[in-house]
């Protein structure tokens, strides 16, 4: 007999990881109800295996059994479905320039802010110690670019908030929370404002809920505060 289908897609996620965080945020500002089903890292469930075996996080199962395991695709995804705060633009497509921003964030930004963050990793990986503080440097440098968008148009793409927004905010977030002290004592006035207003909104409070570590044949448990009650599985 073949398994009955999912009543909602469902969403593997890991609270503090910066890719869920922005497919989570997208999946909330869109409405779309799912299932959240929060990973140990430590020991991944087989179904998430299962349904990407690549392992990481975030892993959106649809109904049909269809798989997104990219965060940008899930973004997309549910903002296509709906986007009421039209962070997708006016045509429902990003435009070239919000995605060479998100590119930017997710190669070389990224790679300097795992140098940045995890200092023995690069070590043992072979780099030298005395080059780590440059990943710091390096990282500023684009931090720097972002706070001159945001000082010229209020948000990274222009006056409202794009894709470029949610997508590269968790990012800077980790960055920042490195060493908070040093980062508050740069000159990125309009970072910092921008990072805080999106901190303290309800919509980050709500994708940073915590959730208990899912098991197999738990209870289900919504990400949408409004969704309708999910059967167990």
């Amino acid at each position: 007999m073949a398994p009955s289908p999912l009543a909602l897609p469902v969403l593997y996620s890991f609270r503090r990881c910066p890719y869920a965080i922005r497919a989570r945020l997208a999946l909330l500002a869109s409405g779309q109800a799912c299932e959240l089903r929060e990973v140990v890292l430590k020991n991944k469930p087989p179904a998430l295996l299962a349904a990407s075996p690549k392992g990481t996080v975030p892993v959106l199962v649809l109904p049909d059994g269809i798989v997104i395991d990219q965060s940008l695709d899930i973004m997309r995804w549910a903002l296509r479905r709906h986007d009421p705060m039209g962070w997708l633009g006016p045509e429902g497509t990003c435009s070239s320039e919000v995605l060479a921003l998100i590119a930017q964030c997710d190669g070389d930004f990224k790679q300097q802010l795992d140098r940045y963050k995890y200092p023995h990793r690069s070590a043992a990986g072979g780099a030298a110690i005395g080059s780590l503080p440059s990943a710091r440097d390096q990282a500023g440098a684009f931090v720097m670019q972002l706070e001159q968008r945001l000082a010229a148009h209020g948000c990274l793409a222009g006056p409202r908030t794009s894709l470029a927004d949610v997508a590269l905010m968790p990012f800077v977030r980790q960055f920042a929370g490195v060493e908070p002290v040093w980062f508050a004592a740069q000159p990125w006035s309009h970072v910092r404002a921008w990072l805080e207003g999106w901190t303290g909104s309800p919509l980050f409070a709500s994708a940073m809920h915590r959730y208990p570590a899912w098991a197999a044949g738990q209870i289900a448990v919504p990400l949408c505060p409004n969704a309708m009650p999910l059967v167990p599985n």
